[in-house]
């Protein structure tokens, strides 16, 4: 008798189609037959090629409301910002505004600065006397985030970014991110008050974060602006020092 993989068991089918790349899931093993469709359209087959990747501890009881969305959050998690740390220079980034002596990227700690905790970051963004600001704007969908996924899932969205001022010079910090729609109307944003640090600081890196949450259907875009000045209206680059800015789409948490 020959055994066709049709007539195994439930489980044995899942286990099987859980060792298949996802794409290939999606793309060819869903449209072989209903059996197949049906197969792969269970939460508990996303739910064990998460845990066989990595995603998920064996261990976790909790249950996620979409297993296949967590499984491609999960595989897609990355930092949404191009060239955070500097080392292309100034590629990505738009500038908007340019004052002083104009912005300038230095290689860490640089003069009177202190070192980044992460050794892999090695340079930063450095603002002037007058206001420098620079932005990019993330495509969603050209990250492969599609409109379903962001309008019913609506996974949270974390922004980190980390600012340092020079010990000998006191500088002003500023930061804007927008959830933007298809017209980019703003839907959300989370723009705090400007942070000054004074004269003679630890010169210490310092974080700041935030994480959209529940924002609502119609996100295709996110706007990220940043940038400062110095407050001692010294020639040069005496402003705020930027690097290692992130925005990344997070999946469900389930510890």
């Amino acid at each position: 008798m020959v055994l066709k993989i049709s007539n195994l068991p439930e489980d044995v089918m899942v286990e099987v189609l859980s060792l298949v790349p996802a794409a290939q899931l999606i793309h060819s093993c869903r449209l072989v037959c209903v059996l197949w469709k049906n197969i792969v359209d269970l939460p508990t087959l996303w739910k064990r090629k998460s845990q066989k990747e990595g995603f998920l501890p064996k261990e976790c009881k909790k249950n996620s409301r979409d297993w296949r969305a967590f499984y491609f959050i999960s595989m897609k998690k990355k930092n949404l910002l191009k060239n955070p740390c500097a080392n292309e220079g100034f590629d990505s980034w738009t500038i908007l505004e340019n004052g002083g002596h104009h912005w300038k990227t230095e290689t860490l700690p640089g003069n009177h600065g202190a070192l980044f905790h992460n050794p892999q970051v090695q340079k930063y963004f450095v603002t002037s006397y007058e206001l420098c600001t620079k932005s990019q704007i993330i495509d969603l969908k050209q990250e492969g985030y599609r409109e379903e996924l962001m309008d019913e899932i609506q996974p949270d969205i974390e922004i980190k970014d980390w600012y340092a001022a020079r010990h000998d010079c006191g500088c002003r910090y500023q930061l804007c991110v927008r959830l933007l729609s298809r017209d980019y109307i703003v839907l959300q944003e989370f723009c705090p008050e400007q942070v000054v640090i004074e004269q003679w600081s630890d010169a210490q890196w310092r974080e700041i974060t935030h994480r959209f949450k529940s924002y609502g259907p119609g996100v295709r875009y996110i706007s990220f602006e940043h940038g400062g000045q110095d407050t001692q209206w010294w020639a040069g680059w005496y402003g705020v020092r930027l690097t290692n800015s992130s925005v990344t789409i997070l999946p469900e948490e389930l510890m």
